[in-house]
C-alpha cells in the first residue's frame, strides 16, 4: 500500500517539502472537518484565508501582488493529491476553480491597474473567485451563450443567467463570459470576459444548488439584471473572450485530470486497507483471487494513466500542452477515476454505500468529473477532429 504514495520522478525535494507543509495544514485544519462541511454544504471562508496565509491559494500570482510567483504546476499537483488523500474533494474543487482557472485569466489578461485591484485579495484567500460560463441552455457549446453585455456610455450593461457556477455563493469576483457583439456574423469575436464584483447593483445569486456529490463545494445560479460595470472591468480585449477561453482550457482540463488520478489513488488506498481488515469465510477479502485481480487491474490502470498525466504536467510547464492532449488527459483520467471508485465500492460491499465511509462520498463526488470542464463526448470529438482533420 505504501507504494501507492511512493515519490514519483515528477517531483524534486522542493515539491516534497511543499507537500509536507500542505499535509500538515490539512491534518490540522481540514481532515477532521470534512464530514461537517459536507453536512453544512459549505467550506468556511476562514479556511480559504488560512490556506491563503500559508501561500496555498495564490501560487500563480506574481509576488508583487502578494502571490507565490510560482510558475510550476507540480506544486499544485502535490496540493491536489494531498487534499484527495484526506477526502477533501469538495474543498479542493473550489480551490482548483479559484487557483487553476480564475487566477490564470487575471494574471495573463489583466492590465496593471486591474491586477493591483483584484489579485492581492484573491491571492490571500480574502476574496474568492469564480468564472461564469455555463447557462441554463448552454453547456459545452460556448458559442450558444446568450448572456449579453451592451455598451452603456463608457461602460457595459450585463443581462443574463448563469448556472452550475462553482464558488457561486461565496465568490467576490466573477469572470462573466458575455456576448458583446449581437451580430451573428461576429463569430468567435462576439464574446468578451467581464469581471463583476460582489455587491454590484443587479447582480444576484440564486439558490445553492443541491448536488449528489461534492456537497461542500458551493454551486449556484447567478443572475445579471442591468448590471453596470465600467470599461475597466473588461478582462483582455473586447471580442477576445473566446480565444482567451480556448487558450486556458488545457490547464482547466489538466487540473481535472490531476484530481481524477489523485482521487482514484486515495480510493484505492482506503480499499486496500479495508480488504485486509474485512473477513469472509474465515479469511480476509484480500486473500480471494477475484479481489487480487481487481486490485491489480485498478493499480495498473492508475499508474499507466498517471504516467501520461505527469508528462502532461511537464508539457504544461513548458507551454507545450495542446488542447487535444489536454482533452485526452481529461477524458481518460476521469473515466478511469469513475471506474476505479465504482469497483472500490463493490469491494467494500454494503459498507461502501454508507455515507460515513469516505469511499461512498468519493463515489458520489466522482460522477460529475466526466461532465464538467467538457464532457467525455466533447473530449472525444476534439481528439477525433484533430486526428481526422475534419470539423
Amino acid at each position: 500500500m505504501a507504494e501507492l504514495y511512493a515519490r514519483r520522478a515528477l517531483f524534486d525535494d522542493e515539491h516534497e517539502a511543499f507537500r509536507d507543509s500542505v499535509r500538515t495544514f490539512l491534518a490540522r485544519q481540514v481532515a477532521d472537518h470534512v464530514e461537517e462541511w459536507e453536512e453544512a454544504e459549505a467550506v468556511p471562508r476562514e479556511i480559504w484565508r488560512a490556506a491563503g496565509a500559508q501561500g496555498f491559494i495564490g501560487l500563480p500570482v506574481p509576488v508583487e501582488y502578494d502571490g507565490g510567483g510560482v510558475d510550476d504546476y507540480r506544486f499544485r499537483v502535490a496540493m491536489i493529491e494531498e487534499s484527495a488523500r484526506v477526502g477533501a474533494t469538495s474543498m479542493a474543487a473550489g480551490f482548483s476553480t479559484h487557483t487553476d482557472i480564475v487566477l490564470p485569466y487575471i494574471v495573463d489578461l489583466a492590465t496593471a491597474e486591474q491586477a493591483k485591484r483584484w489579485l492581492p485579495s484573491l491571492a490571500t484567500g480574502e476574496h474568492i473567485g469564480a468564472i461564469a460560463m455555463t447557462e441554463p441552455g448552454t453547456g459545452s457549446d460556448l458559442r450558444g451563450i446568450r448572456t449579453s453585455a451592451r455598451r452603456d456610455g463608457d461602460g457595459w450593461l450585463i443581462n443574463g443567467t448563469k448556472t452550475f457556477i462553482t464558488n457561486g455563493i461565496n465568490a467576490d469576483r466573477v469572470i462573466v463570459v458575455a456576448r458583446t457583439d449581437p451580430d451573428p456574423s461576429a463569430g468567435s469575436r462576439a464574446f468578451s470576459l467581464i469581471v463583476v464584483e460582489d455587491g454590484t447593483l443587479g447582480f444576484t445569486r440564486g439558490r445553492r444548488l443541491k448536488k449528489i456529490g461534492q456537497k461542500a463545494q458551493d454551486t449556484a445560479e447567478l443572475s445579471f439584471s442591468d448590471v453596470r460595470v465600467d470599461a475597466g472591468h473588461v478582462l483582455g480585449e473586447v471580442g477576445a473572450g473566446l480565444p482567451a477561453l480556448m487558450s486556458h482550457l488545457p490547464l482547466e482540463r489538466l487540473s481535472i485530470a490531476v484530481t481524477a488520478c489523485a482521487s482514484a489513488r486515495a480510493a484505492l488506498t482506503w480499499t486496500i486497507s479495508y480488504i485486509h481488515e474485512r473477513k469472509a469465510f474465515g479469511k480476509s477479502i484480500a486473500e480471494f483471487q477475484n479481489t487480487q485481480f481487481a486490485i491489480a487491474e485498478m493499480v495498473t490502470e492508475l499508474e499507466v494513466t498517471q504516467t501520461y498525466i505527469d508528462d502532461a504536467v511537464l508539457r504544461l510547464n513548458n507551454r507545450a500542452l495542446s488542447a487535444v492532449d489536454a482533452a485526452k488527459a481529461k477524458w481518460w483520467a476521469t473515466e478511469m477515476h469513475k471506474r476505479t471508485v465504482d469497483r472500490c465500492v463493490q469491494l467494500f460491499g454494503g459498507y461502501g454505500y454508507m455515507i460515513e465511509y469516505p469511499i461512498a462520498r468519493a463515489y458520489a463526488d466522482a460522477r460529475v468529473t466526466t461532465i464538467y470542464g467538457g464532457t467525455t463526448e466533447i473530449m472525444k470529438t476534439i481528439i477525433a477532429r484533430d486526428v481526422l482533420g475534419v470539423r
